[in-house]
Order: structure tokens, then sequence, then C-alpha cells
């Protein structure tokens, strides 16, 4: 389960205290704070703390003080004019601390955005949970043949079957050999020399959990979102982006509401896709031959003009 009542006992008690303050708050933030989110099977997302608001951008903008002007569709309009001419400090003024928990190859595709600040649960000095990302039947699917990084048609229900069966008895033989590798005591009972963990945890499969906090702005989180909430994301790592992105929502929603309008429903084209799309509007039927682009860039231009 993604929470032990441990942990639920913790979250309830820390909700339970609130206390005055005199910085900016979002009502829909306080909401959220400290509170699971489960995603995947045993993982979960939860705020842990939070600096700013959709004033605390205006503010930014500015270079003012105060919480901006009177009327809130001007904040509105600034913050949308922000999103739509890519000017990015202002919404660096707010920053999120999540606590997560992810199967680790979710993690290794996570951490490849450089942009926040980042402290994992360290495997050298703790003992990791016997958790492991055992996914759906109906998420497991083939190689795609068109995309090299991406899955196909699903699998039949007979290989699914066979699938899931290899990653659950890998995954609980190796803990098994995990944990048999750092006692120290042999299976007789007697007192032996246990191996380090640092060595211990190498032979542990990439889909068991860890956990981390993660700190960083709303423009880089935006980035974050774009990218990874994406439908052709992998979908271990979107839904977390998803989750995250009704957070964000409720957090800052002038905000979130120029990215969804902007970046998440907003195409870029290039210069020949401009110029394919000027032809097409004045009647020219126009091909993948008599564009200038390659065929990959031509069935994205499709995916564009055909949403």
């Amino acid at each position: 389960m993604p929470i032990t009542p441990d942990q639920q006992a913790e979250i309830d008690a820390l909700r339970s205290q609130p206390r005055q303050t005199l910085r900016a708050v979002s009502e829909g933030m306080e909401a959220h704070l400290y509170k699971a989110i489960p995603v995947l099977d045993h993982g979960f997302v939860r705020v842990i703390d939070y600096m700013g608001d959709d004033a605390a951008i205006c503010q930014a903008a500015r270079v003012s003080y105060g919480k901006g002007t009177k009327s809130v569709q001007n904040d509105e309009g600034l913050i949308r004019y922000l999103m739509r001419h890519w000017h990015s400090t202002p919404f660096e003024m707010c920053e999120v601390k999540l606590h997560v928990k992810l199967p680790v190859f979710v993690a290794r595709q996570w951490i490849r955005h450089r942009t926040a600040n980042v402290n994992e649960y360290s495997a050298r000095y703790s003992i990791l949970d016997r958790e492991f990302y055992i996914p759906e039947a109906s998420q497991l699917a083939a190689q795609s043949v068109v995309n090299n990084q991406g899955r196909g048609a699903a699998l039949t229900p007979a290989e699914a079957a066979r699938v899931l069966d290899i990653l659950k008895g890998d995954a609980a033989r190796t803990y098994d050999h995990y944990e048999e590798m750092i006692s120290e005591t042999s299976p007789e009972g007697e007192a032996k020399q246990g191996l380090a963990r640092e060595l211990a945890r190498m032979n542990l499969p990439a889909n068991i959990y860890t956990q981390w906090y993660w700190k960083v702005d709303l423009h880089n989180l935006f980035h974050f979102l774009r990218l990874r909430a994406d439908a052709h994301a992998q979908y271990e790592i979107r839904v977390y982006a998803e989750a995250i992105c009704k957070v964000v929502a409720d957090w800052v929603p002038a905000a979130y509401g120029a990215f969804e309008d902007y970046r998440m429903g907003g195409a870029v084209l290039s210069a020949k896709g401009l110029d394919c799309l000027r032809r097409m509007l004045k009647g020219e039927v126009v091909t993948q031959e008599t564009s200038g682009m390659s065929k990959g860039e031509w069935r994205e231009f499709e995916g564009v003009i055909d949403r």
C-alpha cells in the first residue's frame, strides 16, 4: 500500500496543527499540504512545502509590492502574456517541495530533469522495503514498430500472464537474496558477516521503489509537466505528472490555466510547417513529398493540424 498507518498518523498530526503566518498562502495548495496522492501500486506524491502563488508571479513581473493590481483579470492577463512570450523568470519565484515514492526505473527517467534539488532515500544507509512495481496486465505492450522508445500493441492475455509471472518471481527472488546477503545470521542461526548494504543493493531490480524529496521552481516544473504529462510520455512517469498537474492547478490556477492553454494545448510549428499551413489555407494540396519535410516531421505536422 502507498501509505502505512504510521505515515498516515504523521500526516494527520501535521495537518491538525495549523500555524499563523504572514507569508502568501494559496488556499488551494493548503488543501493538499502533506496529503499523499496514490500513484501506481505502491507510489505516491505529496506536497511538503511551497512558496508563492499567482500574485507572486505578477509581483515579480512588475517588481512591485503588495498583491499586484486590484483587478484579478489584469493579473490573469499579465500571467497569460508572460506565458505566451516565454518570460520565465517570474514563474521561478514560486517553488514547491514534493515527497515522491516511485520505482527506480521511473526515478532514473525523472532525474534527467536536472533543474531541481533532490535528496533520495539512501540504500547505503537503510534497507529498502520489499515493494516492487508490478504493472496491470493492460499496461503490458510489445515494442513499438514506429517509436524505438515506446510501446506498441498490447500483449495477448496469455503472454501478459507469462510476463507478470516472470516479474513477480524475479522480484521476490532478488529480494530474498538481498536479505540473505545483508543478514548477519546464517540460515542455521549462526552469526556471520553480512554484505555491506551499498553492495547488496546492486542485485535489486529497477522496479523496486525508492523515495525522494524533489524541490523545483514553477518554471522548471512546467517544463517537466509539458514533457511528462504528454500523451506520448511513458505511462509510469505520466501518471505521476498527471497527479502533480492536479496539485498545481489548485496552487496557481491562473498560471496553470495559461500553461494548459499555451504549452499543453498549443503547438510550435517550424518555418516549413508554417509555410505548409499557409499553402493549405489557400487551397493547395500539400503532401509530404511537396512539403520539404522528412517523413517523421510530416507525421508530427499532421498530428498537430489534426488535433
